[in-house]
């Protein structure tokens, strides 16, 4: 097994006293660059690493870090990122920190600025926020920002030079992956971009996905495709999309921006007489369900246990280890089917 070395046994082989290392160690203090030197040469040689955890139970400062979370009892795609935190929380569990998470309303823009302003109350160290709305969203992040209270943001992205970093998923190109796929599976005719219960005008999220998807077929030569945007909203999306779908009979594809492509498969599992290609978005059981059965196609996964678990640790490990906060982390775009689908499922 490698040798833990202490203090005392640095200060014997550099040939100083315990007080020098301790300085060089701790940064602190003076100590004459003969005496920095030999310090050093030796942590070069033994390559010493700090007991990081000794060190910050030491440390009386408590870091504290909120979540903003919408509600996965409201909108179960949430659910992963319970899972997601409470790894960081585990992993973490021994040092000074405290990580608590705060719900929403994801239908009510009250609800996100009264949970946000709780937050600010408490006046934590650093805040993990998934924007839903936009307007509300900057104005927010800019009080954290005054009272030097440190905002990152996952699977939504927002403008706003505040942020220290977004953790997600590129959706510009997650939206030309879609329409790849939906290219591969279907010949010609009209292909449908469908919105579902998007409570707020400024849906960054929906737009870049559907920027995505535009700009590919915008680029492919000789295209047969004729594309629409759809705009539904409960509880009113079966009644609009077959009205939509009777409108529309060479409709031969249907792209859902949101996780609740199975209201859309649920219809076109009744619409017996034509063949319509599918591609959404998440893992939610209803989304697999109909996944398994033929009706999606492909889901694309954007991984919220995994953006909300990097969203917290980037935090802690800055607060802890001092290592710099990355401006952006962008996980893989992950495409599903029926044959790879029981990989991705907890």
């Amino acid at each position: 097994m490698d040798k833990k070395y202490t203090i005392k046994d640095i200060a014997k082989l550099a040939g100083v006293s315990k007080g020098t290392v301790d300085r060089v160690l701790h940064k602190r203090g003076k100590v004459s660059p003969l005496a920095l030197e030999k310090v050093n040469e030796v942590l070069k040689v033994i390559d010493y690493e700090p007991n990081l955890i000794a060190r910050n139970l030491k440390n009386n400062k408590i870091y504290r870090i909120c979540i903003v979370l919408p509600d996965p009892k409201i909108d179960p795609y949430w659910l992963p990122c319970l899972n997601g935190i409470d790894d960081a929380r585990q992993e973490f569990k021994a040092y000074n920190l405290v990580i608590e998470t705060f719900y929403f309303n994801p239908e009510k823009k009250k609800s996100f600025l009264k949970t946000n302003e709780t937050v600010l109350g408490l006046s934590p160290d650093a805040v993990l926020l998934a924007p839903l709305f936009h307007k509300e969203t900057v104005d927010v992040i800019e009080e954290y920002h005054s009272l030097n209270i440190i905002v990152n943001t996952f699977n939504n992205q927002v403008e706003s030079s505040f942020v220290q970093c977004f953790v997600g998923q590129d959706l510009f190109r997650s939206g030309r992956i879609a329409a790849k796929l939906l290219d591969s599976i279907t010949d010609k005719g009209q292909i449908a971009i469908v919105h579902i219960d998007e409570t707020y005008k400024n849906a960054i999220h929906m737009q870049e996905k559907e920027r995505g998807f535009r700009n590919y077929f915008e680029e492919k030569e000789n295209s047969e495709y004729t594309i629409t945007t759809l705009k539904l909203k409960n509880p009113n999306v079966e009644i609009s999309f077959n009205n939509f779908l009777n409108e529309n009979p060479d409709v031969s594809g249907i792209f859902i921006t949101t996780s609740k492509a199975y209201q859309i498969a649920k219809i076109i599992s009744a619409f017996k007489h034509k063949k319509i290609r599918v591609v959404g978005y998440d893992l939610v059981d209803e989304n697999v369900s109909y996944l398994n059965q033929g009706v999606i196609d492909f889901m694309i996964h954007q991984n919220q246990k995994r953006q909300a678990y990097l969203g917290i640790t980037s935090l802690v490990e800055y607060f802890l280890f001092h290592k710099e906060i990355p401006e952006m982390i962008l996980l893989p775009i992950d495409i599903v089917n029926a044959e790879n689908a029981e990989y991705y499922i907890e």
